[in-house]
């Protein structure tokens, strides 16, 4: 039997060994915060010793450090499970509210490696859980942001023939194999930009705290904040989110979270002093012009009121209020378009037509090989290009026309692969939109109408975090059934690794010669 025609399961698994080896590094930071704040640091450290264990274990297994083609698959969807699996471990040890419960702390973890920012903690809160672990849970996200995939490439040597495919397998889209001439050169020149970007954000969120804008935005704060914007993620120590802070943080916090959803390849491009690279993107110009639209359109109607519902306080608030209006819709359209999930006010407190222009903003994303998640603003462009040249092909039967980026042409291949990744996308939405509709309507006490439905599955899929009703900025997935937090943990999975690397490996035919 050839080395193709089976699936080295014990390769895959060497390389799952080594990426929980490498989660022992970052578990060392909550380690030391917790000793610094007289915190218990047992829950990390037992996690440290079951990643460490786990890991040699696993490396053991496989001797043939080789990937093939099926292998990539299976080492990226493995990944993607068993670090959140490991994550959870800090929460359980701890047994503190909410996460003291396995379903709970899956949730947790899954939602901050996979950046999508859903929580289940209705009583978030530094003085009940510690500095440390809430550190931890902001830090998860950083971890996945840039890839956790990404970053077992950029230091491990055995992946240096295999790298390409794995990064490609975990952020479709981005184009590594043009950077550098060594996919591990790669990989690390993007998680440098990616930890210089975080550490830029934490000096000025800190520096406005100095400044004196921004009172409870101390080091801590800062830090804890910085850790959860460049990812996209949204994980907040702050049970208000970013509505916590002054107005000057809130505008501080929109340029880094448009950052953090454009193609970090772009910016590898401006260090080598290729600048227009950026601006001449035709995907970069696409992603800020719908930006501008939805809140252009946002504003809109919260400047005059119809965008807010009967509730006195927010029309006191916002209406007639032209940099209040303008905040709140650039602030919540960024974080929606990006899936960062921060929020700046609770957007329960719209009207229903300005939720739903959000909502329609869900499907939108950010771009290929960024940390944003959801359809991805690349594949919009792709599809409205095929629009054009279906009409334009159907006046002129005879004519040719590619379909082309600046001046590259995309092949026949990656148009269908789109079109085919978007309607499975949209399939899996119509199905747990129902799927979630009817279980609520089993829970005592709960329940979400059509709108809500589809904005749980939508945020959990598209790795947005937030929706409307129950599980909007300012609530949880709390009251969800185990049953169906698990289905939602399912859908973060799958949506972080957009869908098909996932599904793939789930098919009789993956496992067949």
């Amino acid at each position: 039997m050839s080395r193709s025609s089976y699936v080295d399961y014990r390769s895959a698994l060497h390389f799952v060994g080594s990426l929980l080896l490498l989660l022992v590094v970052p578990l060392a930071v909550p380690v030391i915060l917790a000793v610094l704040y007289g915190e218990s640091p047992v829950p990390f450290l037992a996690t440290m010793a079951v990643a460490g264990g786990l890991g040699f274990v696993l490396r053991r297994l496989g001797p043939d450090p080789d990937l093939g083609h099926r292998e990539g698959f299976l080492v990226v969807a493995l990944s993607w499970l068993a670090v959140p699996l490991v994550g959870t471990l800090p929460y359980l040890i701890a047994g503190e509210g909410t996460l003291a419960a396995f379903p709970n702390a899956l949730f947790e973890s899954m939602s901050g490696f996979t950046t999508t920012g859903a929580t289940v903690m209705g009583e978030i809160s530094v003085e009940r859980h510690g500095r440390a672990m809430m550190l931890w849970r902001q830090l998860t996200q950083w971890l996945g942001g840039m890839g956790i995939v990404v970053l077992m490439v950029a230091i491990l040597p055995d992946l240096s023939v295999g790298g390409a495919q794995l990064i490609r397998e975990e952020s479709p889209g981005l184009d590594v194999d043009k950077l550098t001439p060594r996919i591990r050169e790669t990989a690390a020149a993007l998680w440098k930009i990616y930890a210089a970007l975080t550490v830029l954000a934490a000096l000025v969120y800190y520096a406005l705290h100095l400044a004196g804008l921004a009172p409870n935005m101390g080091l801590y704060n800062a830090v804890a904040h910085a850790l959860t914007t460049l990812p996209t993620g949204g994980f907040s120590p702050e049970a208000r989110s970013v509505e916590a802070f002054s107005p000057v943080i809130q505008w501080a916090v929109v340029p880094f979270m448009m950052i953090a959803g454009t193609n970090f390849a772009l910016f590898w491009y401006v260090l080598q002093g290729r600048p227009r690279r950026l601006v001449e993107n035709t995907e970069f110009r696409w992603y800020a012009a719908s930006m501008a639209v939805v809140t252009a359109l946002i504003a809109a109607m919260l400047y005059v009121g119809v965008g807010l519902d009967e509730s006195p306080d927010a029309i006191a608030a916002i209406a007639g209020n032209a940099e209040n209006a303008l905040r709140q819709a650039v602030f919540q359209t960024v974080a929606i378009v990006t899936t960062t999930g921060y929020a700046s006010m609770d957007f329960n407190a719209w009207s229903d037509l300005a939720k739903v222009t959000l909502f329609f903003a869900m499907f939108l994303g950010g771009s290929a090989g960024s940390a944003a998640g959801s359809v991805k603003i690349i594949r919009w462009v792709a599809i409205s290009k095929a629009g054009q040249r279906e009409l334009f092909t159907t006046i002129h039967p005879d004519a040719v026309r590619p379909i082309r980026f600046r001046d590259k042409v995309i092949d026949e291949d990656t148009v269908r692969g789109v079109f085919a990744f978007v309607l499975i996308f949209l399939g899996i939405f119509a199905v747990s939109t129902v799927l979630l509709y009817l279980d609520a309507q089993r829970v005592d006490e709960f329940s979400l109408n059509a709108l809500e439905a589809a904005s749980v599955a939508l945020a959990t899929l598209g790795n947005i975090g937030p929706g409307f009703g129950e599980v909007g900025p300012m609530g949880s997935y709390e009251r969800f059934t185990p049953a169906t937090k698990f289905y939602l943990v399912f859908l973060m999975w799958i949506g972080r690794l957009e869908i098909i690397s996932v599904l793939v490996v789930l098919t009789p035919g993956y496992w067949r010669s």
